[in-house]
């Protein structure tokens, strides 16, 4: 771990600020790239997570009070999020800074873009919600895609859910700390997996609902014939070493979305709990569209107007110069180039309305000057 001056962190794109809403950084601005200094315990989860830097440091103020916080920079807005979720408890209350927040007691947890802060006061006061709300304006976010946060949240139902259990899974060390109905060979992370848990309430207690994507329908189908069996196998051979031991759940297949229903949960309040996730594929077209002078409509319009009237110009520019070279070369050499009035060719037909034709009269064309 290194101790950085704050001055100098700042030079280093420091990414918490020295001072904001009152409070003054003391000593320094401590900075690591290990996962281990943010938090020994969980250092592999965070590295699956994606983190890329850790900062922490001691905050005062005039009146006495102090603040102590840590922060983790994520390569994307992903990874803050999963591990946002990863240390958020039930029993935390919602709070209103950063993007999503919870509290407990003197603690206060939120995520702004791809950074996760963890803020622990000595004592609050009414104004430390808004004190930590002008900190996370002043974090940098992340731009493009690195600020999108995972396209599996949106098909977690909502209904009956019980608060502050969501907890989003990129890896089999993240999974493995969580109370999973599937462990993490089974769910098979090689393949860029994404998984989602979740608590609801139900009928006979607290079920799990858990949403797995995998990158396409037909990976998502074989992982789902691979876990039935595991289960069948479970339940035909139960307690043998070799093979999984998985609890009895509920599957479902939506597109590359396999939700398993898990806990003590009937078979009418399972097919409810699956019913709420159903995959619908979005085709978004995000090549960026510019309203500039090139671009813009009325100046096409404009331009095949003028294309229009430029052509008819040559048209008639061509007509009277054909016209005109006919003129001037019948003029200076006469019965030449062009033949006389009289010579010009054309067809009459001779038809007698008074009489009729017999059947083997054929038409007769002559000649004659104009």
């Amino acid at each position: 771990m290194t101790v950085v001056s704050s001055a100098l962190r700042a030079e280093d794109n420091s990414f918490l600020p020295k001072s904001f809403a009152g409070w003054q950084v003391q000593s320094g601005i401590k900075h690591s790239a290990e996962p281990a200094t943010a938090d020994q315990a969980n250092a592999p989860v965070l590295k699956e997570y994606g983190l890329r830097e850790f900062e922490s440091a001691s905050y005062t103020r005039e009146d006495g009070r102090k603040l102590a916080i840590r922060a983790i920079r994520f390569a994307d807005a992903t990874g803050a999020f999963g591990a946002f979720t990863f240390y958020n408890q039930p029993e935390m209350q919602r709070e209103s800074i950063g993007d999503q927040a919870s509290s407990f007691n003197q603690r206060i947890l939120f995520y702004r873009g791809n950074i996760l802060v963890d803020a622990v006061f000595d004592r609050l006061s009414a104004m430390s919600a808004a004190e930590l709300r002008e900190l996370a304006g002043t974090l940098p976010r992340p731009t493009g895609n690195a600020n999108n946060l995972p396209p599996v949240l949106a098909y977690v139902p909502r209904k009956d859910y019980i608060r502050n259990t969501e907890k989003y899974v990129v890896g089999p060390l993240g999974l493995a700390r969580i109370a999973s109905p599937l462990p993490g060979n089974l769910v098979d992370f090689s393949t860029g997996t994404e998984v989602v848990l979740a608590r609801y309430q139900v009928s006979g207690g607290e079920a799990t609902l858990m949403v797995i994507s995998y990158p396409t329908p037909q990976i998502a189908t074989e992982h789902m014939k691979a876990i039935d069996a595991t289960r069948s196998l479970a339940q035909q051979k139960p307690g043998e070493a070799s093979i999984v031991n998985v609890g009895p759940f509920y599957d479902k297949r939506s597109g590359p979305l396999l939700a398993i229903a898990a806990g003590p949960i009937s078979q009418s309040d399972a097919r409810a709990l699956l019913g709420g996730v159903n995959y619908d594929a979005d085709v978004t077209w995000n090549q960026n569209t510019f309203f500039d002078k090139r671009n813009n409509l009325a100046n096409l319009l404009v331009n095949i107007i003028l294309l229009c009237g430029i052509l008819m110009g040559l048209a008639l520019v061509a007509g009277l110069a054909f016209g005109g070279i006919r003129i001037a070369f019948s003029r200076l050499l006469p019965g030449k180039l062009f033949k006389g009035p009289e010579e010009v060719e054309f067809i009459s037909l001779h038809l007698d309305s008074g009489r009729s034709s017999p059947p083997d009269s054929k038409l007769s064309s002559s000649i004659k000057a104009s």
